[in-house]
């Protein structure tokens, strides 16, 4: 029987490549944004998955009754 080994990952996730894209625009001066705005990608990825996550307690609370 053969097996099949897992393969690790060798692509970037679109996430990191935009923060690599825009820290390195930002390190050559290419752009003049602040590091707010270079490690956006980050914080708003983070923000969806806060909002999705909440979002999903409270209706689970809304739907059991316990609200």
């Amino acid at each position: 029987m053969r097996t099949e080994k897992k393969s690790h990952r060798s692509r970037m996730d679109p996430i990191v490549a935009l923060v690599l894209i825009f820290a390195v625009l930002k390190v050559t001066g290419l752009i003049s944004w602040s590091w707010l705005w270079v490690l956006s990608p980050i914080w708003i990825t983070l923000l969806i998955f806060a909002a999705i996550f909440s979002s999903i307690l409270v209706g689970g609370r809304i739907v059991k009754g316990k609200w």
